[in-house]
């Protein structure tokens, strides 16, 4: 397959910036919107946090759909290749991210067994990565994307040894979750403790007595009150605002850990293991993400050239494309950043390329769908809203840190 952008070593930067910037540089927002895309020009999400059972089920995901999706750190993209779609084109603005998911791909046709391929992405890490990837990835990789992974820290080691360490403790969403346990410690929890419960009735015992109660300490509050500190978690100013509402964050907080710690059996739940523990759970221990459970592992291997990763924005992608011949779109969380001008450009190109029964789906910081009133009826009036199946979804997210989960169809 043809890449749209053959040289991630060009700086996602100015893409970023058309993205995040709203008001002007010398504003407080402004200043809020330059340090959030500095900080967005490196690894951001070393795992994607959206559950992607509930997004293949509500795509209803098949065989011969053509699917565009932003990439983020992947791990969905390989998950989708469970249903053998057509073709996934995932895009991405972030350098980091075009550059992982071209790693997990090569790892997906080149490492020798799936044992291999779970120890590099689903293990909390192991010395014998680097020498796998040494002997089996490095000659495989593109030049940029190998520059990327052999780049040197200020400590003289390659960007490609974390994966001998702990992947997943890296990234503004592995500080994030760092800085929460710290917090979380400081004041006498241990939240790796939950895992210990063995029912939902002690899960749910276990929030009440430790991990709801710090939502009400001042310091957490305050904390939490600052924007800047849910940029680890890849939320920008606009999206605070949005997450907030009528609440403080701190409740809003407390809501989101509450669903992730008891309305989901932790034997079932990923997402709150890496929260929680902050690691996956080893094979046989608990639900793993699709792409790392041993018995997909030939599905997805097989269908590995069916992925193409573009560092572009979804726009750009959709305007080289011809009418009608998108299927499926997956638009993670990223309009809640857009202006309406943006949005109107995003949902144009969206009805132009889509094909007969085509589905979009996205998440939202607040619950309801931010489209109404935004994008002119022109381009909505050819959508339906599921508002009963985006309701039922978004109930069963296992991510739990989204407000909403919107799934719109194209009209006949």
């Amino acid at each position: 397959m043809t890449d749209l952008s053959a040289d991630i070593g060009l700086s996602g930067r100015s893409h970023i910036k058309r993205a995040v910037y709203q008001n002007r540089a010398l504003s407080r927002e402004g200043l809020l919107e330059r340090l959030f895309a500095l900080l967005f020009t490196g690894l951001v999400y070393p795992q994607i946090w959206e559950d992607p059972e509930v997004d293949m089920e509500a795509m209803q995901l098949g065989e011969g759909h053509r699917v565009v999706t932003i990439a983020s750190g992947g791990c969905n993209v390989l998950s989708y290749l469970t249903r053998s779609p057509a073709r996934i084109d995932a895009v991405d603005l972030n350098t980091a991210h075009v550059a992982l998911n071209r790693l997990k791909l090569a790892a997906l046709r080149h490492l020798p067994s799936q044992g291999d391929f779970f120890r590099f992405f689903g293990a909390a890490g192991n010395a014998h990565n680097l020498m796998a990837y040494d002997r089996f990835l490095a000659p495989h990789l593109d030049a940029s994307t190998r520059r990327y992974w052999e780049m040197r820290d200020l400590r003289g080691r390659r960007r490609i040894s974390v994966f001998g360490r702990d992947f997943y403790r890296t990234g503004l969403l592995g500080w994030c979750i760092g800085a929460g346990h710290l917090a979380a410690r400081l004041h006498g929890v241990n939240p790796a403790e939950i895992l210990e419960a063995n029912d939902l009735r002690a899960q749910r015992i276990f929030f009440a007595e430790q991990l709801g109660t710090l939502f009400d300490r001042r310091f957490i509050r305050w904390a939490t009150s600052k924007k800047a500190s849910l940029f680890g978690l890849g939320i920008p100013p606009a999206q605070y605002d949005a997450l907030a509402g009528d609440m403080t964050m701190a409740d809003v907080l407390r809501e989101r850990v509450r669903k992730l710690a008891c309305d989901f059996p932790l034997n079932s739940n990923y997402f709150a293991w890496q929260a929680f523990a902050r690691r996956y759970p080893q094979p046989g221990e608990a639900a793993l993400p699709p792409y790392l459970a041993a018995e997909n592992f030939t599905t997805i291997r097989a269908n590995a050239d069916r992925v193409t990763v573009h560092h572009v924005n979804f726009v750009e992608l959709l305007a080289r494309k011809p009418e009608a011949s998108v299927d499926r779109y997956v638009l993670l969380d990223a309009q809640d950043w857009m202006t309406d001008a943006q949005l109107e450009a995003l949902w144009s190109e969206i009805t132009r390329t889509a094909a007969p029964g085509a589905r979009v789906i996205f998440r939202t910081a607040a619950a309801p769908s931010l489209l109404p009133g935004r994008v002119s009826d022109a381009i909505l009036s050819q959508w339906r809203y599921e508002e009963e199946a985006s309701a039922e979804f978004s109930a069963r997210d296992r991510s739990a840190i989204y407000g909403g989960f919107h799934l719109y169809l194209k009209r006949d």
